[in-house]
C-alpha cells in the first residue's frame, strides 16, 4: 500500500476552485475510482502583512480579515511534492498556508486483473 498524506490549504473563496482543480488534475483527492475527492469548509483567514511582504490582499502592517475556504485531501506520497508544485502555482498569495503529514489510510485492495477474486 502506497503511504497517503493529508494536505490541508487556505485559499480565498474566489480561488477555491482553481486551487481544487490544480490539486486534484496533479493526482490529490485519489480514492478508489474517484478522483478530484476533497472537503472544503469556509472559514476566516487572518494575517498581517510585514516588512518586505507583496501581498495579494491588503497592505503592509495592516492586520487583515478574509473570507477563506479551507481545502482538505488525501495524497499519495509519490505525487505530494507535484501537488504540492500545482497548489502554489495555482494559490494567489506570495506565500499559501499549507500542510501535510501522513496518514494511516485504509484501503480496499485492487481487485485482480482479470476480474476473479484473490
Amino acid at each position: 500500500m502506497t503511504q497517503l498524506h493529508a494536505l490541508v490549504t487556505y485559499v480565498p473563496a474566489d480561488h477555491a476552485e482553481a486551487v481544487l482543480a490544480a490539486v486534484g488534475d496533479a493526482g490529490a483527492g485519489r480514492i478508489g475510482n474517484y478522483s478530484h475527492c476533497a472537503f472544503t469548509a469556509p472559514g476566516t483567514g487572518r494575517f498581517t502583512p510585514i516588512a518586505g511582504s507583496r501581498p495579494f490582499i491588503g497592505s503592509e502592517g495592516r492586520s487583515e480579515q478574509v473570507p477563506e475556504v479551507r481545502i482538505e485531501c488525501v495524497v499519495e506520497e509519490e505525487v505530494l511534492e507535484s501537488v504540492v508544485a500545482a497548489l502554489r502555482a495555482a494559490h494567489p498569495y506570495e506565500e499559501p498556508a499549507l500542510m501535510s503529514w501522513a496518514v494511516d489510510g485504509h484501503r480496499l485492495s485492487p481487485p485482480p486483473l482479470d476480474g476473479r477474486e484473490a
